[in-house]
């Protein structure tokens, strides 16, 4: 596969803790079903947009790389999601991956291989105006968002996953926070989770960059439904009608009030990171050793 997102399925060995209690997995309702009548559908190559009965669609559509972002993808959802901000037919969003996954992902041969230099101009890995972190930031209504996962979730996806008012969790969802595994800042992934399950439970997942399942994430809060396979879109679709029985002025002033929150974690880590973790040889080794499907060898450099 010539582009590659953050982690490979075929490279590492997955492990996990297993919790002990059976959780609640919600199953869908097979009788309300959304009628298509009315609805608009933006696509680009990457993303597409689609709003039915009041819920917007933003898919993203590079399943032969685990739905991985590299700048043009970042670019284009930045777009679906103004387009949903923008639909006054829309009231809540859900965030969803075609295929077999969620997202990997960005994608390492095109966000975290560039030359030095040009990391070094834009002070991060990420291209202007294709960064993770504001995704959900800056709009003028404000309307919920749902992330709808499954398979791999994984680093910046994951990040977007957090910023969302809700995850749904298929059973089959693979999270993991690799940043620290590749050598970069990991302070916001640690103050999200911590904000959504405890500091001790976000030192281990983000220390470790192990990975971790669907019902570890929903025992420990991250994930607010846990449902059992192919029925992750289903149930985040019943979530998002019974937010729509609700006020929508009222429901845009929470959905702003908690961004607000994600936005002061987000300020915070940008505060306490070191800046210039993207330059190291460190870095630039993990990448590499991951392209290249080897063991990294760090030097502290």
């Amino acid at each position: 596969m010539d582009t590659l997102g953050e982690d490979d399925p075929g490279q590492v060995r997955i492990d996990i803790c297993m919790i002990t209690r059976t959780p609640t997995l919600h199953k869908k309702r097979r009788d309300r079903r959304p009628d298509t009548k009315g609805s608009g559908t933006v696509t680009s190559s990457l993303v597409t947009y689609e709003q039915r009965d009041g819920i917007g669609y933003i898919t993203f559509r590079r399943p032969e790389v685990l739905n991985a972002f590299n700048d043009d993808a970042l670019k284009q959802l930045r777009e679906a999601l103004e387009q949903f901000d923008q639909d006054d037919d829309a009231q809540v969003g859900i965030l969803n991956g075609s295929g077999d996954h969620f997202s990997s992902g960005a994608d390492i041969k095109q966000r975290q291989l560039r030359p030095t230099g040009e990391m070094a101009k834009m002070a991060s890995p990420q291209a202007r105006g294709a960064y993770w972190e504001d995704l959900l930031q800056r709009f003028a209504f404000w309307k919920p968002m749902i992330a709808a996962v499954h398979g791999y979730t994984i680093g910046g996806a994951f990040h977007l996953a957090l910023m969302c008012e809700m995850i749904v969790a298929d059973e089959t969802t693979t999270f993991r926070v690799p940043e620290l595994p590749r050598g970069l800042w990991v302070a916001n992934f640690f103050n999200h989770l911590a904000f959504r399950s405890g500091a001790g439970w976000a030192t281990d997942v983000c220390l470790t960059g192990r990975f971790f399942t669907a019902e570890e994430a929903y025992e420990r809060g991250v994930a607010n439904r846990l449902t059992p396979k192919g029925e992750h879109l289903a149930v985040a679709e019943e979530l998002a009608r019974l937010m729509m029985e609700n006020p929508p002025l009222a429901t845009r002033e929470f959905v702003q009030i908690r961004r607000l929150k994600m936005e002061e974690l987000e300020y915070w880590s940008r505060l306490a990171r070191r800046r210039d973790l993207h330059l190291t040889e460190d870095f630039q080794e993990s990448a590499r050793a991951f392209a290249e499907k080897r063991k990294p060898n760090f030097n502290a450099r």
